[in-house]
């Protein structure tokens, strides 16, 4: 592989080396042949460690688009642990970047089956079934994700369940997921987006262009979505120089895309 390895795989990297060699003291000369004899095969690490060793190196090679390594590494942490479920939830992220939805099921599946109250791997499940149009069904699973109160990011399965529940068709829940995710971060970006789409749609034009403001100051390079978002806010306000700042925008950056094709052909509705 080229370029810099993360720290976390030479991390995980250094912890399989000392785990297969265990530890030793430094001896002040070597040991005879007879002494080299009669010492005993280093302790291999314990069956959790290396699967916990093997699955940080698995998503450090996710991280950075090497699935095919990270495939080999979970895999190898599945022999140590075969119900190990951090490898399970890691290999279940590949399996879906990589499309073959059967695999990711079948992964997070067990893991859920597994550790039923784990927030990784239900949130990711969710994340799985709403990419695949299973919205509604998703959602118990970012519930269930939520209720552990030792959680460390119930703000980002928030924002999940409230673009999954707006996906879903209900649109009042979603705005509450969501307003409970900026409640944690008041800054999130993708919050602000989603709410700022909610409040559009809604007619609350106003507001929505105070939460597509502050999405904006979070992300200055809007991707076409935002911008179209904005420049139908300004259209329905009246600001017609607003509406062509956002239309030359989407002409420069993104010529070809849906949206500013809708802007080309005046549809705002």
């Amino acid at each position: 592989m080229r370029g810099t390895v993360p720290a976390v795989l030479l991390a995980a990297t250094t912890m399989l080396l000392l785990a297969a060699c265990g530890s030793s003291q430094r001896q002040p000369e070597p040991p005879s042949p007879a002494q080299a004899a009669q010492q005993r095969e280093p302790t291999p690490a314990k069956p959790e460690e290396r699967a916990r060793a093997h699955t940080e190196l698995g998503t450090g090679y996710y991280s950075i688009g090497q699935y095919g390594v990270a495939i080999e590494e979970l895999n190898e942490a599945l022999k140590a642990d075969a119900n190990y479920v951090p490898a399970l939830n890691s290999l279940g992220l590949v399996y879906m970047a990589l499309k073959e939805d059967r695999k990711a099921r079948a992964s997070f599946e067990r893991g859920v089956r597994l550790a039923p109250n784990d927030s990784d791997v239900n949130n990711n499940y969710g994340l799985f079934l709403c990419d695949r149009k299973q919205e509604k069904e998703s959602l118990k699973y970012f519930v269930a994700a939520l209720k552990n109160p030792l959680y460390r990011n119930p703000g980002e399965t928030y924002v999940n369940a409230g673009i999954c529940a707006r996906r879903a068709g209900d649109v009042a829940m979603a705005e509450e997921f969501i307003m409970k995710a900026i409640a944690l971060r008041p800054d999130d970006p993708r919050a602000l987006f989603a709410l700022a789409d909610i409040q559009f749609n809604r007619g609350d034009f106003l507001t929505a262009k105070f939460n597509l403001t502050r999405y904006m100051q979070q992300v200055p390079n809007a991707d076409s979505r935002a911008l179209w978002l904005g420049a139908r806010i300004e259209q329905r306000l009246g600001n017609r120089a607003e509406v062509m700042s956002y239309g030359s925008q989407l002409r420069t950056r993104f010529p070809g895309a849906p949206e500013t094709q809708a802007y080309n052909s005046g549809q705002f509705e």
